[in-house]
């Protein structure tokens, strides 16, 4: 028995040695998003979609849904480095005004579900996907302001976006695909070509 006991012992110390390393998905400078994080978002919106009727809808599935969700923690974490970086803050308050907003215009709690799963946004990261809106509002705001045209703020905050991923050094774990520096996005490995992956020759 003791001899059982020390060998599942040592399993998990090895285990547990290598384990941030094969548990993360991503790494944006010195924060972690571990695959457990993005693989529950995963499991959420399959779930979800078995609770309304999604005939209609086109829905990511396979590889496509595991880099939508990959995507929205990574660009999710830039915008909030952005804000920090800015001064801009967003409130429970606010989360929950705007949510209150978006479920009213749905028409209702009833109509979430399906909105949601329409969206491609599990619901218990719902009000991290309010939070990123609001930022970007904010932004936008501050973009005005400061004499920014309309049509241009859109690549504005892109550009935020971009500049805050290369200062910060974004890393994905290349089950969910390559990291594209130029545009801030997750491609597949296969379409990543060259110039973004990096090459074995």
């Amino acid at each position: 028995m003791k001899k059982s006991i020390s060998v599942a012992a040592i399993s998990v110390a090895l285990l547990l040695t290598g384990c941030s390393q094969v548990s993360t998905a991503a790494s944006i400078g010195s924060v972690k998003i571990s695959q457990a994080t993005v693989q529950s978002s995963i499991d959420a919106i399959v779930a979800e979609r078995g609770a309304v009727d999604a005939s209609q809808m086109q829905l990511q599935v396979g590889e496509d849904l595991n880099r939508s969700q990959m995507r929205f923690h990574v660009l999710t974490e830039l915008l909030n480095e952005v804000a920090a970086e800015l001064k801009i803050t967003v409130s429970k308050a606010e989360i929950d005004t705007r949510r209150a907003n978006i479920t009213e215009q749905i028409g209702g709690e009833e109509g979430l579900p399906n909105a949601l799963v329409g969206a491609g946004i599990a619901l218990k990261d719902f009000d991290l996907y309010l939070q990123g809106v609001i930022i970007s509002d904010k932004i936008s705001q501050g973009l005005a302001a400061s004499g920014v045209p309309q049509e241009q703020i859109g690549a504005s905050i892109q550009k935020l976006v971009v500049d805050m991923a290369n200062k910060n050094k974004v890393t994905i774990n290349p089950r969910y695909g390559v990291w594209d520096a130029v545009t801030a996005d997750i491609v597949p490995v296969d379409s990543a070509g060259s110039a973004v992956a990096p090459s074995d020759k």
